[in-house]
């Protein structure tokens, strides 16, 4: 930026950011176990005034700075009150109070909320931490998202048990899915990789809404979803999750940690899980659920020394067979019709991941950061009479360079990537190979005025193999016009590429064609929303106020068209417009002392072109409400959590080429789901029971013509709601914490 527009920026500023007071801002800590811990509700304020504030739920602080005053107060039951002298209003305080040892006994019971809000990020984002994911059963990251109202997850079939997420309205193949800020689950991975990340190995879940940052490539159009694994400083020293279900499920998680010494530690993480039992409760003559053995095995090592110089790198290997089908289904490898009609997927793939820091010395808020990720995922599968075999080998390689130009004000971070995908398929006697070959860079320009905005400006160009150079522009605004509004806005683009069998190979499982398209471009799409979040102070508790809406205009979008024949689906380029809106309001409250409360409604309104006709985007629910309870009793002994979701009408696709007895109704019905779990505690252990889908409410008839299913209507992809009922789960945790 040129000194011209510099001085026409900072007039704008000045212009529409009136009044910006000076804030002083901090985070105070207590000590446990050699460890800083932040404080929530601790009170700050100036010397003899009453002009103070209190500590998030983050243990940070942010105070109007007065005139004549330098000295802040910091005090909490049960510590040592503290008073600091402070001039610069520009340094972040970190304030570390002492037990007050004359106080023979002090309890203090506050607990985080399992999901925030962001406070200072531009970008709008939302954090489930491991609070939240011990809310229900949460098996897998498919089942993480059962208590948050923005990320919905739903199957693909009635039969082969294959899940998809949604955010914003889209499906998610337009979110980016990562693990430890890497690419992951893309592809051959897409149907059924929510279930490769076991619940118990997750530290937190982020979810970003909006085209998010460019540093992490152009993929992300809706959003991304960020998986942080365990880490051997900061897990237990010993784990075990232990899990059954009364239909068939059986499930077994350990992580154990190791510290070597200040530098060098070590985890490793095992999970296995295995369901055996068949079901079919609605007497289709059809599994309800898939037989499934799944497991996986990580090992992790991070390295850290006092030079600034810190490694992280491991590997993670997983073996899947998964059945389903008829249950009188015989397997051959001569698949006929009078073996019956089965499906089987097996399943195997191995990731490595590598990260490397470096901090300057002589310049601390200079850093350079290198991520790298591979995979190599393989798929050997039969769908009734047809075979299908997938093979993908990724690569993704990140170098970043953070630093700033003059102050804290003006920052900055630029870098190189590289992203290369090939795969390798074959369907009975046909065969499919791509390659993507990609590198690219980027600049990414951060400008703050502390506590009150800041603006991410972002854009990146990538060279594609075979679509040639194009650039990606992405914006995020985050203005604080009082200490208790944040308003955020976004607007940027994003691109995909489609890989239709690989992504998609679960409509294999009906009697449909598969007709594409013969040249399909990339996918292309502008997403831009905004964001105000308001800290509403209730009875000396605060309660969060959340308003946003975001839409999505594809420039260019494969269309999955389930409507124009009743025999096919076909995949073709966007003739015309296809756009997604979606509103939200979200609320969250203590309502008493360990109680907490939170509700949402959201709606969403999806069209695409198909055919010639504008459309509504099928199988999806309009509008969807959410009201989550989660009361600890006092001394946390007792832990009840309540689900309540309510899911609005949708639209189905046209089945109006079948007989009679195969057709469907235009519409479908909404609908409830309540989920419920008691925790009891102990002092290394927990035992809980819950119930999932308490209403037993399930999709009637979700397999059209299950009785003739090598015949021309047999159709499992037509699911808009539940296909499992009521659902009774029962599991032990135990852990040895840390010294």
């Amino acid at each position: 930026m040129n000194n011209k527009r510099l001085i026409l920026f900072l007039l704008f500023v000045s212009i529409f950011l009136p009044n910006l007071a000076q804030t002083i801002s901090g985070t105070v800590y207590e000590m446990i176990n050699q460890k800083k811990t932040p404080l929530i509700g601790v009170n700050v304020y100036w010397a003899d005034t009453q002009a103070g504030t209190s500590t998030d739920d983050n243990g940070d602080f942010v105070i109007q700075a007065l005139e004549l005053q330098n000295k802040l107060v910091v005090s909490f039951v049960g510590f040592k009150t503290d008073t600091v002298e402070t001039n610069n209003t520009g340094r972040h305080l970190e304030i570390l109070l002492i037990y007050n040892l004359e106080l023979e006994e002090v309890a203090i019971m506050k607990r985080k909320p399992g999901t925030h809000i962001s406070r200072i990020n531009p970008v709008n984002s939302q954090k489930i931490t491991g609070a939240e994911l011990c809310k229900a059963a949460c098996c897998n990251l498919s089942e993480s998202f059962e208590t948050n109202a923005s990320v919905d997850v739903s199957y693909s079939d009635a039969v082969t048990g294959a899940k998809q997420i949604r955010l914003l309205g889209l499906d998610g193949n337009y979110v980016q899915l990562l693990t430890e800020n890497y690419p992951n689950l893309r592809g051959l991975a897409t149907s059924y990789g929510l279930e490769y990340i076991p619940g118990s190995w997750m530290e937190s879940i982020q979810i970003s809404k909006g085209t998010s940052a460019v540093t992490n490539g152009f993929e992300a159009i809706t959003g991304q979803i960020n998986v942080e694994y365990k880490k051997p400083q900061d897990s237990e020293k010993f784990f075990i999750n232990l899990l059954a279900n009364d239909a068939g499920k059986r499930e077994g998680n350990l992580n154990a940690s190791i510290l070597f010494n200040n530098k060098w530690s070590t985890m490793v993480l095992l999970h296995g899980e295995t369901n055996q039992q068949k079901n079919d409760r609605n007497e289709d003559d059809f599994l309800d659920h898939p037989l499934v053995n799944n497991y996986q095995v990580m090992n992790r090592w991070d390295y850290f020394n006092t030079n600034g110089f810190s490694v992280r790198f491991g590997i993670k290997y997983l073996d899947e067979n998964r059945e389903s089908g008829q249950t009188d289904f015989r397997y051959s490898d001569n698949l006929h019709e009078y073996n019956g009609y089965g499906i089987g997927i097996k399943t195997s793939r191995i990731e490595g991941f590598g990260k490397a820091g470096y901090v300057f010395p002589d310049k601390q808020e200079a850093s350079l950061g290198f991520i790298t990720n591979f995979s190599n995922h393989y798929q050997d599968s039969y769908f009734g009479l047809t075979r299908y075999t997938g093979e993908q080998n990724s690569f993704f390689a990140n170098l970043i360079y953070q630093s700033l130009f003059h102050n804290n004000e003006h920052k900055f971070n630029t870098g190189i990537s590289y992203q290369y995908d090939a795969f390798f398929e074959s369907m009975d006697d046909s065969t499919f190979n791509k390659t993507e070959s990609i590198p690219g860079v980027f600049f990414q320009y951060i400008f703050t005025i502390e506590n009150k905005f800041t603006a991410l400006v972002g854009l990146r160009a990538d060279l594609h193999n075979q679509y040639g150079l194009f650039y990606t522009p992405r914006l995020h605004v985050k203005y604080n016009p009082l200490e208790s509004t944040t308003i955020r806005a976004s607007v940027g683009r994003g691109y995909r590429t489609a890989h239709i069998i690989a992504e998609n190979s679960y409509f294999l499982a009906n009697s449909r064609s598969l007709l594409v398209e013969h040249e399909l471009n990339r996918e292309e799409a502008w997403n831009y929303g905004v964001n105000i979040t308001q800290y509403i102070h209730v009875r000396d508790k605060e309660l969060t106020l959340s308003t946003e809406f975001y839409r999505t205009d594809f420039l260019n979008q494969v269309v999955v068209d389930m409507d124009s024949d009743v025999s096919e689906i076909r995949f073709y380029n966007l003739k015309g417009k296809s756009y997604a809106s979606n509103y939200q309001v979200e609320l969250s409250y203590e309502l008493i002392r360990g109680l907490d409360f939170r509700s949402a409604f959201r709606y969403t309104n999806v069209k695409t072109t198909i055919g010639n006709e504008l459309m509504e985007k099928p199988l999806m629910s309009r509008y969807k409400g959410l009201m989550t309870i989660s009361y600890f009793t006092p001394l946390n002994k007792w832990q009840f959590d309540f689900t309540s979701q309510f899911n609005g009408k949708g639209r189905i696709p046209s089945t109006a080429g079948n007989p009679l007895q195969y057709r469907r109704s235009k519409e479908f019905p909404a609908y409830s789901i309540l989920n419920a779990q008691i925790t009891k505690f102990f002092r290394k252990w927990n035992i809980y029971i819950g119930v999932e889908n308490f209403l037993d409410f399930v999709q009637e008839n979700p397999i059209i013509a299950a009785d003739q299913p090598f015949g021309d209507y047999f159709d499992g992809s037509l699911i808009w709601g539940p296909i499992h009922g009521r659902k009774i789960y029962a599991g032990i945790r135990y852990s040895i914490s840390r010294d």
